[in-house]
């Protein structure tokens, strides 16, 4: 499991912020940019979750997040079941 933590951050971070982006692009679509007052586009703002852009962001990070887990955890029950490590 240890060997393979580099690989477990990188494909779940692509994997989920991919994911990720495309949810963030749908509920944009959806929703507008009515909600947020302002686009978020330059410095920080485009890291606060309360503007447009900072929205898409931090919902690519938590599902870029989630896959991680969700890789990590399947990592390890395959190696459980391999009866590689014990739970």
């Amino acid at each position: 499991m240890k060997n393979s933590i580099w690989l477990i951050i990188v494909a779940g971070f692509v994997t989920g912020m991919g994911n990720g982006s495309v949810f963030t692009i749908a509920t944009q679509l959806a929703v507008g940019r009515g909600p947020f007052p302002e686009a978020g586009l330059w410095g920080s703002d485009a890291y606060s979750p309360f503007t447009f852009e900072g929205f898409g962001n931090w919902v690519m990070i938590v599902f870029g997040l989630a896959f991680v887990w969700i890789l990590a955890s399947a990592l390890k029950l395959h190696a459980v079941n391999e009866g590689y490590q014990k739970e």
